[in-house]
Parts: C-alpha cells; sequence; structure tokens
C-alpha cells in the first residue's frame, strides 16, 4: 500500500536527519515555512481526491478496480492526487527536518509510486473505461 511506502521513506528521512545530519542544513524559518506549506498542501490534496472518491462511491484501494472513473474536483488537475500529495508531504517533512542527504529520496518515491501503483492502476483503468479513460489522459496530467 502507498502508504508504507511513504511512512518507509520518512523512516529513512527522519533516521538520516537525526543519525548522519553531517552537520549539512538548508538555513533559516524560510525552509521550515516551505516545508510546512508542502505538507500542507499535500493533505489537502490527499483530503479532496478523499473526498471525490467518497463523493463518487468508489474505491480508494489501488488494486481494486473502480465503479466510476474519476474526472472531476482535484481529478481536473491532476490524475494522481494522492501520489502527488504523497510526494509532497515526504518532500515538506524532509525540508522541515533538514534532511539534506534524504532529497534524493523524493524523485525516488515518486519513481517507485509510479511503477509499483500508478502504471497499474492506468492499465487497469484502461480495459474499464477504455476511450473515457483515453481522453481523460489526453485533458489531465499524470502528476502536475
Amino acid at each position: 500500500m502507498p502508504p508504507v511506502w511513504l511512512a518507509g521513506f520518512l523512516a529513512l528521512a527522519w533516521g538520516q536527519a537525526t543519525q548522519f545530519p553531517l552537520g549539512l542544513r538548508l538555513g533559516g524559518g524560510w525552509v521550515d515555512f516551505a516545508g510546512g506549506l508542502m505538507v500542507g498542501a499535500g493533505l489537502l490534496l490527499i483530503g479532496f481526491a478523499a473526498l471525490e472518491f467518497r463523493r463518487q462511491r468508489t474505491t480508494i484501494v489501488p488494486h481494486e478496480t473502480p465503479a466510476r472513473l474519476i474526472t472531476s474536483g482535484i481529478f481536473k488537475r491532476t490524475r494522481n492526487p494522492i501520489y502527488l500529495g504523497d510526494a509532497l508531504i515526504l518532500a515538506g517533512l524532509i525540508l522541515r527536518w533538514e534532511a539534506v542527504l534524504s532529497l534524493p529520496l523524493v524523485p525516488i518515491f515518486i519513481w517507485v509510486i509510479e511503477r509499483r501503483f500508478v502504471i497499474p492502476e492506468e492499465n487497469r483503468m484502461r480495459r474499464v473505461f477504455r476511450a473515457d479513460f483515453a481522453r481523460y489522459c489526453e485533458k489531465t496530467r499524470r502528476w502536475v
């Protein structure tokens, strides 16, 4: 499940920040502020997506086939608002913890999520929703 992957990457970043900081710092209060904004934005994206899943009465579980193709709400802007939210939370906490050496975890996390969840989900959506999903992909980007 994606939250388990997020927790694992967060544990790695926190471990690096607390055990191996190596005296590296990103600098001042602006880093805390930016990190907080990113965490807040990530939580908002996840919340908006969860509300849309509930409103549409379909599954939020990644390996299950949804009953409906959601193209409304936050899904008008990104096909993967929950995963994008996860990535923002990871990046934001890395900034707040000043885990400088953990910054490369963000693109690695995105790559893992894309390979393990996004691509299989999109393949399933293509089989179930066919032309509707193809049109949605033409209008809406995978990430942002």
